[in-house]
């Protein structure tokens, strides 16, 4: 039977939502597929499932093609699981927690490794069992401070989530390919462009990761390409680490005045000004700038940590936060406050430095174990025999020539300047592109970290116990169906690929003369009975203008009017991609049509 919009559960909207950002949460709204329930949370109407429905038939068909099971879990699950593997506290206020009557504590699941491994862990004891892969289709929670862009940032949303368990490492290498070729085809089906680049595992933990991202303008993840090849998200991007210079010749470091030299462009143009050197100028990548950021752990401990990096970059916070070197769990990393600074007087802000000169000459080091206490992390180009101009932690006084491994020791390395167009990419295969894309898919060699805090252990061919090697492979459903929408559509509308679309036609019966109506419904019955799936128009008393603005907005491929040109036998076939329009007899209408939907 044909869906008929006189009785189909559906409103479209002339106006965007005023809370609506990107094209595709304007357009989802306006054209009656989902209804917002709450900030982030959104009610999925017919027509919208029809649509998710056929992304998630294609994700099922790839990964039973590689060999993975389905299985489906609770979204509401204990807080155990989550307190072994340590993420009940890692995953911070990301994660929402409640409550039962008897006052024990659950969590509306972001993630579902730990009772994945939980149930391998129940079911299989022996190297017999594996290797195994398991996955489910699910609602997942995440609480978003401040969600948006509709479907692409959101509380609640549709995940498939698959875990591979293997014996060994070259098992989970073999895995982790097969999930890798079934993303790739699942996205080709789906009809997205993507670019799979190297990424950070964040809280998930483990070695190898890769996302797949859709390349747009809106997307919320910055990636770099460069023309040999290598592709990362921004925050994974490696810094090629300079030769150390010999400390032999290092002139000594002095201190000087440099008045009213707050920002690295004023000191500049004062060490040129006063302190002029004899080869060349003195520019930004000279200088050695110390920011100064509060990091929030997961336990909500707040440390204030220095960041050095070359004056001619920033600090790329988002790179800071994927660094790993701020601990385990999903931290937050901002700029420190007033009261930070003030909390700590031996940073005097506009002139902070490494080094901490004292009134009778004595020096002291930043540094978790100098004076300060703090840690002081610098870029990986502060290598031993850099020499920089840098603050003396003196208002109006500058150090000059200080030389990283003689005057300064850091407390390590943390990749957080920003990344700019035209850098060297880290496998030297050419400059660097920066572009964005929206996240689709990521996928992870975890290893054995959650086995192990969950205690999964299973017999070797020898009978002894051995710790199982796990994978994880995230795809985002609703991000995927947003995505497309992203890239399909116009002014007036969706413009849904055919293998998505929530029909293959809609018909439109329109006009005062009486046989249209019966026309329309013969064509629509011929239609179904052929396999082609029809949303009829059969609104009584609904004007052209209305009906065939609402086919525009949304977006079956094909559009067929049963109008006025019934009277010279012909109904009107149209594209609704690219506009051409053709006049089908209508006693041919039926197959002409079928073999267009069908080609």
């Amino acid at each position: 039977m044909p869906m008929r919009l006189s009785t189909l559960f559906v409103r479209t909207l002339r106006e965007d939502p005023v809370d609506a950002e990107v094209a595709s949460h304007k357009l989802l709204v306006r054209a009656g597929y989902i209804r917002r329930a709450a900030p982030g949370i959104y009610t999925w109407l017919p027509l919208g499932l029809k649509v998710l429905g056929k992304i998630e038939q294609i994700v099922r068909e790839e990964m039973a093609a590689a060999g993975a099971q389905e299985v489906h879990f609770p979204a509401l699950l204990p807080r155990e699981p989550y307190e072994a593997s340590g993420r009940w506290t890692d995953y911070g206020d990301n994660m929402f927690r409640l409550k039962d009557r008897r006052g024990n504590d659950y969590a509306l699941a972001p993630t579902h490794e730990e009772v994945f491994a939980l149930l391998v862990k129940d079911l299989f004891s022996s190297y017999k069992d594996l290797p195994t892969t398991i996955y489910q289709i699910q609602t997942k929670y995440r609480d978003e401070a401040r969600p948006r862009a509709g479907l692409l940032r959101g509380r609640e949303f549709i995940m498939k989530d698959a875990y591979s368990f293997d014996i060994d490492d070259a098992g989970l290498d073999e895995s982790y390919r097969k999930q890798r070729e079934a993303y790739v085809r699942a996205f080709d089906r789906i009809g997205l462009d993507y670019v799979i680049v190297k990424a950070t595992s964040g809280a998930m933990g483990g070695s190898r990761s890769e996302e797949f991202l859709h390349p747009s303008d809106i997307g919320e993840d910055s990636f770099v390409r460069s023309p040999g090849g290598y592709s990362a998200n921004i925050e994974a991007v490696t810094t090629p680490v300079p030769p150390t210079i010999t400390l032999d010749d290092a002139p000594a470091a002095h201190v000087e005045d440099t008045p009213d030299t707050p920002t690295i462009d004023t000191l500049v143009a004062a060490a040129n000004a006063a302190h002029p050197r004899s080869d060349r100028a003195w520019t930004a990548a000279d200088t050695l700038k110390n920011v100064v950021v509060a990091v929030t752990h997961p336990d909500g401990k707040r440390e204030i940590v220095v960041i050095g990096v070359p004056g001619d970059r920033g600090v790329d916070l988002d790179r800071a936060e994927g660094s790993g070197q701020f601990g385990a769990g999903e931290v937050e990393v901002e700029p420190a406050t007033p009261d930070d600074l003030q909390a700590n007087p031996e940073l005097v802000k506009g002139y902070i430095g490494p080094t901490l000169f004292t009134s009778d000459g004595a020096q002291a080091v930043l540094g978790s174990e100098g004076t300060s206490g703090l840690r002081y992390l610098v870029d990986p180009r502060v290598v031993s025999g850099t020499r920089w101009i840098t603050g003396a932690n003196e208002h109006g006084r500058h150090v000059f020539e200080l030389t990283a491994g003689r005057d300064f020791v850091p407390d390590g390395t943390v990749e957080a300047a920003e990344v700019r167009e035209g850098d060297a990419a880290p496998d030297g295969s050419g400059p660097l592109e920066i572009a964005r894309g929206i996240e689709i898919g990521h996928i992870f060699q975890l290893g054995r970290i959650y086995a192990e805090a969950l205690d999964l252990n299973v017999l070797d061919e020898n009978g002894k116990q051995v710790v199982p090697t796990m994978g994880s492979y995230g795809l985002g459903i609703t991000r995927a169906l947003a995505a497309v929408a992203e890239g399909n559509h116009d002014a007036k509308g969706l413009i849904w690929p055919k293998n998505l679309a929530p029909a293959d036609v809609h018909l439109i019966a329109t006009g005062k003369n009486p046989d249209i109506v019966p026309a329309a419904e013969k064509l629509a019955s011929d239609l179904e009975t052929a396999g082609v799936e029809v949303l009829f128009d059969d609104r009584p008393k609904v004007s052209p203008g209305v009906k065939f603005g609402d086919a525009e907005l949304l977006g079956v491929p094909t559009i067929v009017v049963v109008g006025r040109g019934l009277a010279d036998g012909v109904v009107e076939v149209r594209d609704r991609r690219t506009g051409e329009a053709e006049n089908v007899p209508v006693d041919e209408a039926a197959n002409a049509i079928t073999r267009r939907v069908t080609a």
